[in-house]
């Protein structure tokens, strides 16, 4: 386990790192809809998929107050230390499949702060897909945080010309200095209150759906293969 001060200075130097991307690359496309309907019906729900959710803080309307959702355990401390020097807020919980996890991984508790951090006006932005496993796959969870909170979902992609894929869980991409980036937004999903189980696995599919389209789409932008409009 790395020591405070080792979270520290890599949470500081990953900040810095992300802040280096982030100011070298161009944004070639910056979909409206994080201006034209995120900014007006804030807060908002904003769902990503693993490996796309630490450039959040650098692409916000910095008039949108925002908090991260991040796991629990000690490696996410770096991440936490990052998105905080970024002015982001965090919450900290980690998803599970099964019920009887959510209790023991701070499910619930995290859950509670991100309904009381939506009903103060800030809006969250957190991964569909439930670590580790399966990637590209959105869980119920923020389904029902949109349910509760009665908060539209915005799914959201970032992706950069220049990366540097990992071999892992989520296959995530590292976003690389001097890219060519763009941030592609799915339709927002409004949960209503009295829905069905049946009608929140569709909405949950829909937000699969959605986030893949919406990916697919960033990355044809930035490598190319289509143009932004």
């Amino acid at each position: 386990m790395r020591s405070p001060t080792v979270q520290r200075v890599l949470g500081r130097t990953l900040a810095g790192y992300l802040k280096l991307v982030h100011r070298t690359s161009r944004i070639v496309h910056q979909d409206p809809l994080i201006r034209d309907f995120a900014v007006p019906n804030k807060p908002v729900i904003v769902a990503l998929w693993h490996g796309q959710h630490l450039m959040v803080p650098l692409v916000r309307p910095p008039e949108m107050p925002f908090a991260v959702l991040l796991a629990r355990h000690a490696d996410a401390e770096v991440n936490a230390i990052a998105i905080s020097r970024l002015g982001l807020g965090t919450v900290r919980a980690s998803g599970a499949h099964r019920s009887k996890d959510v209790r023991r991984k701070g499910g619930a508790a995290g859950f509670l702060e991100m309904l009381s951090a939506l009903g103060e006006g800030i809006s969250m932005a957190l991964t569909a897909d439930v670590p580790r496993g399966p990637a590209k796959q959105a869980g119920r969870g923020i389904i029902l945080l949109a349910q509760h909170s009665g908060r539209p979902i915005l799914p959201l992609a970032y992706a950069s010309s220049r990366r540097l894929d990992v071999s892992s869980w989520d296959s995530a991409s590292v976003n690389l200095p001097f890219s060519r980036a763009a941030i592609v937004c799915g339709e927002p999903i409004l949960v209503p209150k009295d829905s069905s189980d049946m009608a929140i696995e569709a909405l949950r599919r829909r937000l699969t759906a959605s986030l893949d389209a919406a990916t697919a789409k960033a990355y044809a932008i930035v490598d190319g293969t289509t143009q932004a409009n």
